[in-house]
Formats: structure tokens, C-alpha cells, sequence
């Protein structure tokens, strides 16, 4: 019995690091490819000398335009998309573990309505478009900060009663944006709240991404060194304690790092539904 799990383990590590290895060169690829989409025609080998050469001297054989296409438009479009795609599968990830349940996503406390209110709060104010994606982060450690406080201090079940209360807090403030949306100017403010509502990486620049990879860093990087005690909070409370976890503080670093990467992913790309629920079910079906 022993050797036929040992060797049934053997095989599923085995899959999970060709899986792995098969997704980060697709990755890659699609990474390339999406230098060469656009209206504006840049050549695959291009692209990669383009992208060579701010590490390596290379000799510019390539058209001006091609570079500043590819640096200062595509390429910060390219990146912010891969890092939000990230931390969003790894917040959902962390959430379903933490609150036992497979339909949690990284909006579950409200994170994503706080971030929404935020922003359209910045746009009636007419903010500049980093008043505006600072304002989105604030409001949405707040609403998941508040979230979290009164949860505990609720009596019962500590998971069910923010799960309860972060529903209650996130119809408030999606209140609060429908209510922005009804004052605001018709002509720009709408449209401009509307639009960001939507979610979209087509404005995004390097300031964008010299936002983001800070928080999102200090949400993934703990995340990455607990994810063996994630993966113990969801086999049950009493039995993560039984192995020597300490539930309540791991639950709250998880929390506060999810929380940090799903505001910084918002902020600067609007609303994105489905990544973080689906994403974490694909990855395990695959590993």
C-alpha cells in the first residue's frame, strides 16, 4: 500500500510539474503574440530584439515607431494584464480555502464595491486618473478592513458572519456608485464612470504598472510561503488546529494579503468578474 502511493504521489507531481512547465511556455507565447496584434504591424523577431535590447546592446534595426509601440504602449498593457491575471487566480484561490467554499472570489468582502465606489467617487470629484486609481485602493482596503472588524465581533461562526456582513457592506456601497451614477454629468462623468465600471486595460501606461507590482508583491510573495497552511485551512477549522495551525492568524494574513492584490488589480483595471472564481478550478482540474 505504502509503495503504490508513493508511486501514485510520484505520478501526480509528475503531471502537475508537465502541466506547469506546458502552461509557462504557452504563456510565453501568448506573451509575444500579443506584441504583434494591433493596428500598427510589429514583426515577431522585432518584438524580441525590441525587448532584447533594453538588457543586452543590440544594434537598432528596427523603425522608431516600432519601439515606442512596443515599449510605451503594448508592453505595459501586456504586463499589467499578466499581473492582475495572477493576483486575482491567487486571491480566489486563497478565499475559496479560507471560507471553505468553491463559489468565493476576491470581491467576496466587498474589495471589488469599495474599489468601484472609490473610483466613480474620484470622477464626480473630476480627480486626475491617479487621484482616481489611488482613491479605488483606499476604499477598497476600507471596505474589507470594516468588513473584517465587524465580522469578528459578531457572535457565531467568524467565517460565516463576514461572508454575511461583506455581503451587506458590498450592496451599500454598489448603492452609493448607483446613486454617483445618477448625479453625475451625463456628458463626461457618466460615460468616464461607466467605462471604468466596465473594466479595461486599454488605457493602461507604466505608471499603472509602477502602482501595482509594489502591492501585489506584498499580497503574493506571503501568499506564496503559507500556501501549505492554505491548503490545510480547507480541510476544516478543527482539523487545521488539530496540525498546528493557528487558524484565525493565518486567516487574517491571508485575508489582508488578498485583500492587497485584488485592490491594487482593481484599481487600475476596473472591474474583471470572472478570473478569480474560475481560474483557481481550472488549475486544480489540471494539477
Amino acid at each position: 500500500m505504502h509503495g503504490k502511493g508513493g508511486t501514485r504521489t510520484t505520478a501526480s507531481s509528475r503531471r502537475a510539474a508537465v502541466c506547469i512547465t506546458v502552461l509557462c511556455v504557452a504563456l510565453l507565447l501568448v506573451f509575444l503574440l500579443s506584441f504583434v496584434l494591433g493596428r500598427y504591424d510589429v514583426p515577431v523577431m522585432d518584438v524580441v530584439r525590441i525587448l532584447l535590447s533594453r538588457v543586452f546592446p543590440l544594434e537598432s534595426t528596427w523603425e522608431r515607431n516600432m519601439e515606442i509601440v512596443v515599449l510605451n504602449v503594448r508592453l505595459p498593457r501586456i504586463a499589467l494584464v499578466c499581473l492582475v491575471g495572477c493576483s486575482l487566480a491567487a486571491a480566489g484561490t486563497s478565499y475559496q480555502s479560507v471560507f471553505q467554499n468553491p463559489m468565493a472570489s476576491p470581491d467576496l468582502l466587498g474589495a471589488t464595491s469599495g474599489a468601484c465606489f472609490g473610483a466613480a467617487l474620484a470622477i464626480l470629484l473630476n480627480a486626475s486618473r491617479r487621484m482616481t486609481v489611488l482613491s479605488a485602493f483606499a476604499f477598497s482596503l476600507a471596505v474589507v478592513m470594516a468588513v473584517y472588524l465587524i465580522g469578528q465581533r459578531a457572535r457565531g461562526n467568524p467565517i460565516v458572519s463576514m461572508v454575511l456582513v461583506g455581503v451587506m457592506i458590498s450592496s451599500l456601497f454598489s448603492a452609493g456608485t448607483s446613486y454617483i451614477k445618477l448625479v453625475a454629468d451625463t456628458t463626461n462623468q457618466l460615460p468616464e464612470i461607466t467605462y471604468w465600471l466596465m473594466g479595461s486595460f486599454s488605457g493602461a501606461n507604466k505608471a499603472d504598472v509602477a502602482f501595482a507590482w509594489l502591492p501585489v508583491a506584498a499580497g503574493l510573495i506571503p501568499l506564496l510561503l503559507v500556501r501549505w497552511r492554505i491548503n490545510l485551512l480547507s480541510v476544516g477549522e478543527e482539523d487545521a488546529r488539530a496540525l498546528g495551525v493557528n487558524t484565525g492568524a493565518l486567516r487574517l494574513v491571508v485575508i489582508v494579503c488578498s485583500t492587497l492584490v485584488t485592490a491594487a488589480s482593481v484599481a487600475v483595471s476596473g472591474m474583471i468578474g470572472w478570473v478569480g472564481l474560475v481560474i483557481p478550478h481550472l488549475c486544480r482540474k489540471l494539477v
